[in-house]
């Protein structure tokens, strides 16, 4: 696109007179993106080619339904909230099931729900499928009937070609076509991050039955003792999208796992209302002791898993075995494993299935025993072959607490799917941008180099210093100096400063320096600092040992920057 010169130079002006770019406080100016790509996104410039064939897990640092808020700190906050009075709410933010559901007559009610994630896969259109599937999953654990919906989407649309965001909502508005939900509007934002998903209403009937006395909802807190428990979907969604991020699996594994996500619960929402169920629940970002575990304290009861029976993808237990799954499984074990109990010879490297944050999951449903065999015949009729009664719920004692899940037969085998190698040691680089693509190098202008003037650089496609914006910058305050050579005496005696040892010695600092750089994803910077503390004779694991603190808050793209700079340097 053409380069409006005169309003770029008064864009960066007024940005040199912040102190920050006027559209992210958080950036100096210029931005990482004009000094990669010589594009002014303030000034409504973009990248001549912006990227188009993108793997979405690697554009995010929590895949799926892991990058949601953990249990513990939900309900705390929720807790803190004052309570809805409104009579006609009939099941609300308090009672923390799938939706709420709001009564409009003695015979109806709507269901409503919102749910938005991260990217789980990498293609758009199927992931725009699981994100609208996953949002009329919550409607379905209710037994209801969803009828519209509205997207809600962040998209860094000034990097990613529109055609992927185009892609994401279609193959959204096809899912929602499937289920016969129309899609009535929607929301965007420029976001760094993507994110996805839809606020579905629905329709559910209230009607008293005149037989039975009870009305016909499915409610999260109703399962009795005695009922079976059935999963509709394979677990370990969550191992795969992580593996996925770290180009662990390969894209016929992860779209085997996709279409699973994409696949509705509709059918076994229709199959679970006609046989009775008590109580449900779509598993999904809290895992399923999560979601087993709040079913059986709201019901007041306990329950027992069969995990022999739990159905599980097979690429999904490679990753357990060695190792590979992210930290949603910790936060989801952290909140739900003082309810739940292992049997002795439970395989301890298996057990983290129960915590894995699934995306659009199945449903989990509790239901008289004597239709439960029949519920899953059903199902598999319909062509859903995982779908598997894998436990039961018991009455709890006056001794033992509302809520725990003992888990026997702790081995996982019943496997869905591709069993594929997954290996650690694989992570593959980083992929780096072209030439055809980055007009200037990053490694070119650093953090850890001079600071370009903004007069020159506001210039840099045309060579001149004209118009008002330039005579304006040219006459800034005096004491800031102008000229190039100034501004690099000055940034290389604050980066001496800077480094020198004081109250901190040399050796921490330049720890300080590798994990900062982690932090701030600066090749050159972190090439630098890598070299120095080789140097300076810090062993590997020290470096190391840095590296992964910052690691811990940057993700696992943290990681693959760090690994790949780290076998670039040689150490």
């Amino acid at each position: 696109m053409a380069i409006d010169i005169e309003r770029r130079r008064a864009v960066m002006a007024r940005s040199r007179k912040l102190g920050h770019c006027i559209c992210n406080p958080r950036q100096s100016c210029p931005c990482p993106i004009f000094l990669e790509q010589s594009v002014c996104p303030c000034a409504g410039e973009r990248p001549p080619t912006r990227i188009a064939d993108a793997a979405l897990t690697r554009h995010v640092r929590k895949a799926g339904c892991a990058s949601k808020i953990g249990q513990a700190d939900l309900l705390r906050v929720l807790s803190a909230l004052p309570p809805v009075e409104d009579p006609n709410v009939l099941v609300g933010a308090a009672a923390g099931d799938d939706a709420g559901i709001y009564r409009l007559d003695d015979s109806r009610a709507l269901v409503q729900t919102v749910d938005v994630f991260t990217p789980c896969v990498d293609d758009p259109y199927l992931f725009g499928q699981i994100a609208a599937a996953n949002s009329l999953s919550d409607v379905y654990a209710m037994g209801g009937c969803p009828i519209t919906a509205l997207s809600i989407v962040g998209f860094p649309i000034e990097t990613l070609d529109d055609a992927m965001l185009e892609a994401m909502l279609r193959g959204g508005m096809d899912k929602l076509a499937e289920a016969e939900c129309a899609l009535i509007g929607g929301h965007s934002i420029n976001d760094e991050e993507i994110k996805f998903g839809f606020a579905v209403t629905g329709l559910i009937s209230i009607a008293t039955n005149p037989a039975s006395g009870e009305a016909p909802l499915v409610l999260r807190d109703q399962a009795q003792p005695g009922d079976a428990l059935v999963l509709t979907k394979p677990l370990g969604t969550g191992v795969i999208a992580f593996a996925a991020q770290l180009g662990l699996v390969d894209a016929e594994t992860l779209a085997e796992a996709g279409r699973w996500m994409a696949a509705l619960n509709r059918d076994a929402a229709a199959l679970m209302v006609h046989y009775n169920a008590h109580a449900c629940t779509d598993v999904t970002g809290f895992g399923l002791a999560g979601h087993l575990v709040a079913m059986a304290r709201g019901s007041g009861v306990r329950a027992e898993v069969d995990l022999s029976k739990v159905p599980v993808f097979a690429a999904a237990a490679e990753g357990l075995a060695k190792g590979v799954y992210g930290g949603g499984v910790d936060r989801n074990q952290a909140y739900a494993m003082s309810w739940v109990v292992l049997d002795d010879d439970a395989d301890q490297a298996a057990s983290p299935i129960l915590y894995d944050p699934q995306t659009s999951g199945g449903l989990l449903v509790a239901l008289p025993p004597e239709n439960a065999n029949r519920f899953v015949d059903a199902l598999r009729a319909r062509g859903n072959d995982a779908a598997a009664i894998i436990g039961r719920i018991v009455e709890k004692s006056d001794s033992e607490r509302d809520g725990d899940v003992r888990v026997v037969n702790g081995q996982l085998q019943r496997f869905v799917g591709r069993r594929i190698s997954i290996d650690p040691r694989a992570i593959p680089a980083v992929p780096q941008p072209t030439q055809e693509t980055v007009t200037t190098s990053f490694d070119t202008l650093a953090c850890c180099d001079h600071p370009p003037e903004l007069d020159d650089i506001a210039d840099n496609e045309t060579g001149h210093h004209e118009g008002a914006a330039g005579n304006h910058a040219a006459h800034e305050e005096n004491t800031m100096d102008s000229t190039p050579q100034n501004a690099l005496a000055l940034f290389s005696d604050f980066m001496k400063a800077a480094n020198a040892p004081g109250r901190i010695d040399a050796r921490n600092k330049k720890l300080m320096a590798v994990a900062l750089s982690i932090a701030h994803h600066c090749r050159p910077c972190l090439k630098i600092h890598l070299q120095a503390a080789k140097q300076m004779g810090i062993p590997a694991e020290e470096i190391d040992e840095a590296a992964h603190l910052a690691i811990a808050f940057g993700g696992c793209t943290a990681m693959m920057f760090y690994k790949e700079v780290r076998q670039e340097v040689g150490l």
